[in-house]
């Protein structure tokens, strides 16, 4: 049995938690967070130990992994004191703040010898799996163009309001975009050049990307009422075929007919956090049973590394600092 040790007990955090509770090799046996009554509910969950600061947590704590999900301004301090504590560390996205910051933590995981994977978890979503499967396997030839749209109301749910000080997270570009940016390298690779467009305080992004033979765009907002509902889409253009997920629907469009896509969803206990913009477990009860597997049985980190997570932190602050 896996001890993880959970730092910051928010949105994420408690997304976390719940995870854990349905993965049978691990068990939360210790949290941190600042605010008692955060740290305490969790706690609840599976009768951890509670820390007052991640710091302590990490000096303190018994635990075989460390999990943080700390504000982006904080990750790359607690991740490098994480590293020096277990072999195995759970990052959330983005994985720094900065470029710098991205470094340190390479350079800290193999001074360290750590393993560390960050939650990119787009690369772990059911539809998001089964595309890249389609991708990899040529079933439907090549991408001729895609869209990838990722969409949420203003994000008021983060402590301190850290999610819309661009000095904490990075605005949308970083905390939302990202995602995308992420899973479309992970399938395409990098770009031969790319065209952003934003509004200045990084709550709108769309990227052009020029393929040798395809054109993807992204757009990445969360500047919408607080009544819009969250929404992540796309829309893929083979050469036999067109996969789209939108509206609820997993759909595959050919010249001989539509066909819905189904896919088994695993029933989880626990619910999702209601504060924020995502009401399903499933992609991070995926990743962190991933993670949990690698860590029980000593392997390395190969989905979502650290390396992965740093190249797509560096272009999307390329993307942010493009200059038309």
């Amino acid at each position: 049995m896996l001890k993880v040790g959970l730092i910051g007990c928010g949105f994420m955090g408690s997304m976390h938690a719940n995870c854990y509770n349905n993965i049978a090799n691990a068990k939360v046996t210790a949290v941190a967070d600042l605010r008692p009554e955060k740290a305490k509910e969790l706690a609840a969950i599976s009768g951890a130990e509670i820390y007052t600061t991640g710091k302590e947590l990490i000096e303190k704590a018994d635990v075989d992994v460390i999990d943080i999900c700390l504000p982006t301004y904080l990750h790359a301090e607690h991740a490098i004191l994480a590293m020096q504590k277990v072999k195995y560390v759970f990052v959330e996205k983005p994985v720094a703040l900065t470029k710098e910051e991205g470094k340190e933590m390479m350079e800290a995981a193999a001074k360290y010898g750590a393993n560390v994977q960050v939650g990119q978890v787009i690369r772990f979503w059911d539809e998001y799996v089964e595309l890249a499967k389609m991708v990899e396997s040529g079933v439907y030839g090549k991408i001729v163009n895609a869209n990838f749209r990722r969409l949420s109301p203003v994000p008021t749910w983060g402590w301190d309001n850290w999610l819309l000080t661009i000095a904490k997270s990075g605005g949308a570009g970083q905390d939302l975009h990202v995602h995308d940016i992420d899973y479309v390298l992970s399938i395409m690779g990098k770009p031969c050049k790319f065209y952003t467009v934003k509004n200045d305080d990084n709550s709108y992004v769309s990227t052009l990307m020029q393929y040798k033979d395809a054109v993807v765009s992204v757009e990445g907002t969360w500047n919408l009422p607080t009544t819009h509902p969250f929404q992540a889409t796309f829309r893929v253009v083979f050469e036999k075929a067109v996969i789209e997920n939108a509206d609820g629907k997993f759909m595959k469009y050919t010249e001989a007919g539509a066909e819905e896509i189904k896919i088994e969803k695993i029933e989880l206990a626990g619910d999702a956090y209601k504060g924020g913009n995502v009401s399903d477990l499933g992609g991070y009860y995926n990743e962190l049973v991933y993670f949990c597997d690698k860590a029980e049985k000593g392997e390395k980190i190969e989905r979502a590394t650290l390396t992965d997570a740093v190249e797509s932190l560096n272009f999307v602050l390329d993307e942010l600092n493009f200059q038309g």
